[in-house]
């Protein structure tokens, strides 16, 4: 499990206020989802925190966002691997894309980018291995397509079927556990 000061300090440097719509600013301390346009969601900060905190991220590595919607979860992740690691956001909606392009200059992670999700691809098989995946969106199964791009030891955290699920390649079926009841957009 992550350091809970260095997820705390993630928060801190990637206030979820910049990356919200400006008619919902107001509302960033709400623990809830809240729109962001394009039938998708900033999610609740409870539940980014638990994914971060079961996702492990270290400084220094290779993460891999999909579903960056705003750029809050790219930002965050950028801010606990640090200038010597790099994040690739992908986000389905074009328009979303820029947004979370735009949030996300609003601090200072050159080691992080949003780029438009493949439509026939899921996450970034050209860029794997990757030692860190984050999905917040509900797959209906677990997505095999992701689980090769994860490196040996490396840790996925994606919501299938309503249950948090955390990844970790083996040798044979990557292990898999469940760590609760969420609610996400459908991943497409």
């Amino acid at each position: 499990m992550a350091d809970p000061d260095r997820v705390a300090d993630a928060f801190r440097a990637a206030p979820r206020v910049w990356f919200l719509p400006a008619g919902e600013r107001h509302r960033a301390a709400y623990d809830g989802p809240i729109p962001i346009g394009h039938e998708q969601t900033s999610s609740q900060p409870r539940t980014v925190e638990a994914m971060l905190r079961l996702l492990d991220v270290r400084a220094g590595q290779r993460v891999l966002d999909v579903g960056s919607g705003s750029g809050w979860t790219t930002a965050l992740l950028a801010a606990l691997v640090g200038p010597d690691g790099t994040v690739l956001g992908l986000e389905r909606v074009p328009e979303l894309v820029a947004f979370g392009r735009e949030n996300l200059a609003r601090g200072s992670w050159p080691w992080a980018r949003i780029d438009p999700a493949d439509p026939d691809r899921l996450g970034d098989p050209a860029g794997a291995p990757y030692d860190r995946v984050l999905v917040s969106a509900e797959a209906g199964e677990l997505p095999g397509d992701l689980v090769t791009q994860l490196a040996p030891d490396g840790r996925m955290v994606i919501p299938v079927r309503g249950e948090m699920l955390l990844v970790e390649p083996t040798a044979g079926a990557p292990r898999v556990t469940t760590h609760g009841r969420y609610r996400f957009v459908p991943l497409r």
